[in-house]
């Protein structure tokens, strides 16, 4: 069965040049994101790393089509990411993980009901035998054993659980890219560190673009190929992780390094040994 994991036409994932978003009129509007300019590569984890309120999630929203731009261009693999008539067909490209995993399941179905709808994103829905065996592959990926979430509703699994739901979702779908917004937020660091492993593990099997959206540097210095460092709506330094963190150019990016939290100091450490 084909999830259109074609040759993309371009080398970049997304691009950006002079993109904005702007909410309200007037005396009353409201820059969230400010004409910021970017090249996130084919198959690379790149990170959007802020504080809360610079702009990373309606970044992150704008990639998935959710928010439309209100001033520059916006590519993905080469062409206007709105050149798709049909939404459902960037969805099939562009999936996304959120902070709280609970918001994106119904509470009233099944787990595995709910996993069971992610195929009608598929041109060719396959035969019901197919899908279960498809689900079942996609759990053990996130290290679920499959009858463990027979007849369980979302609301009876934990946090960091239903991130694994999220991500097993990801792996049935097999998007070309991955949007992580703060996916590690709401659980505990054993879990944190899990979920960054199955990042990495579907860009390692899938050959997966992940955009990786957190307000931790330390983190993201651990995971990512680039880092892309936000501040009041504005791109105020982007490059490899090692570069942006031993020379650091702006004041938001060294404030961002003084805020690292004890508990990933040590996954620093871990990258530079």
């Amino acid at each position: 069965m084909s999830t259109e994991r074609g040759s993309p036409g371009s080398a970049f994932a997304f691009e950006a040049r002079e993109l904005s978003r702007v909410f309200g009129h007037g005396r009353h509007a409201r820059t969230a994101v400010d004409r910021v300019s970017f090249q996130i590569q084919q198959g690379e984890i790149a990170s959007i790393v802020g504080e809360s309120g610079c702009g990373k999630s309606v970044l992150a929203r704008m990639l998935l089509r959710l928010q439309a731009p209100t001033s520059g261009e916006l590519f993905f693999e080469g062409r206007p990411i709105d050149a798709t008539p049909d939404p459902r067909a960037h969805f099939r490209r562009v999936q996304a993980v959120f902070q709280d995993p609970f918001s994106a399941f119904n509470q009233f179905f099944t787990i595995r009901a709910q996993l069971a709808s992610s195929f009608r994103l598929f041109p060719e829905r396959p035969s019901r035998a197919e899908m279960d065996e498809r689900i079942d592959r996609a759990l053990l990926a996130v290290n679920i054993q499959p009858r463990e979430i027979d007849g369980k509703y979302p609301f009876e699994l934990s946090g960091g659980q239903m991130q694994r739901m999220l991500l097993a979702r990801v792996f049935i779908i097999e998007p070309r890219v991955l949007i992580a917004d703060e996916p590690t937020s709401m659980v505990d660091a054993s879990s944190r560190a899990s979920i960054l492993e199955y990042l990495m593990k579907l860009k390692r099997e899938l050959d997966m673009t992940i955009v990786f959206v957190t307000h931790d540097i330390g983190l993201a210095y651990y995971a990512s190929d680039s880092l892309l460092i936000m501040h009041q709506g504005k791109i105020v330094e982007q490059g490899p992780p090692e570069r942006v963190t031993k020379q650091p150019q702006a004041a938001a990016t060294r404030q961002l390094l003084d805020d690292i939290p004890d508990v990933n100091r040590d996954w620093l450490a871990r990258r530079e040994a």
